[in-house]
């Protein structure tokens, strides 16, 4: 069960912090996994979430996959944010995936919970994307969604290669299959992925909320049907659409030759 941060409990600092309760950490003691903030200024609308777990180079374990619902949950209810970037706090790294450390000290029926959860979260973010399925190397499973989800990306025996073999992927070498929408360079700072995340941010935010919000489902939604099935859950989130104000204000916008202001109604 997700707990919902109350509005009550809500800190007044440029980071709010979340803590997961019943759950073993590798971290200092009481020290929170997930922070987030929302940016202002001409970034207002663009939220924050920070991974820092270092020592476990932000691997999945039970206290940050449950920060990290507890802090999805938390912004589910916030109207103001429209587009959320995901950050590591760990230089280098973004996140090492699944903690096998962790997971091999639970029990058949702890590991069946866990992945159950994490492949939950990965539906919450909707997240394609993978530098590497090495769980084979493991002796495990990619149990996420990765076996659902990287066919539909790349196809299937491109996908059946790649868990196989457990090969690991550069930058470079995950933008050209198309896994990745983007590969920089690295500065100096270790942060250049995260600067070009709050560039597209940028891109995404003076748009209209509920149309991006719209076009997601009927993405996301429409991938794992037929392509009449599609069309339908296109046709539904489009008549969703037609009676927001956002919509009418598109329209008088295009008319009297204006950017729009959209508000997300």
């Amino acid at each position: 069960m997700l707990r919902v941060v109350p509005r009550a409990l809500r800190l007044p600092r440029p980071w709010r912090l979340f803590r997961a309760r019943g759950c073993a950490s590798d971290g200092a003691a009481g020290s929170p996994e997930i922070q987030v903030r929302a940016l202002a200024g001409p970034d207002q609308g663009i939220s924050e979430i920070l991974m820092n777990r270092p020592r476990a180079r932000n691997a999945l374990g039970n206290v940050l996959v449950s920060e990290l619902l507890d802090a999805l949950a938390w912004l589910r209810e916030e109207r103001q944010v429209r587009v959320l970037i995901f950050r590591s706090g760990v230089k280098g790294v973004f996140c090492a995936g699944a903690d096998l450390k962790e997971r091999e000290q639970m029990s058949e029926a702890e590991v069946g919970v866990f992945v159950k959860r994490l492949r939950g979260l990965m539906d919450e973010i909707a997240s394609s994307a993978v530098m590497g399925l090495i769980e084979t190397t493991r002796g495990l499973l990619p149990g996420a969604g990765g076996t659902q989800r990287l066919p539909r990306c790349l196809g299937v025996a491109l996908a059946k290669e790649l868990i196989f073999t457990g090969r690991r992927l550069s930058g470079e070498q995950a933008h050209s299959l198309g896994l990745v929408n983007h590969a920089v360079a690295q500065n100096e700072e270790g942060d250049a992925a995260y600067h070009r995340a709050r560039d597209l941010a940028r891109e995404i935010l003076p748009q209209a909320p509920i149309a991006v919000r719209l076009g997601k489902v009927a993405i996301d939604r429409g991938i794992e049907v037929d392509i009449a099935s599609g069309m339908a859950i296109e046709g539904i989130c489009y008549a969703q659409n037609i009676p927001t104000r956002d919509r009418l204000e598109g329209m008088a916008a295009f008319r009297e030759k204006r950017p729009p202001r959209f508000v997300g109604e």
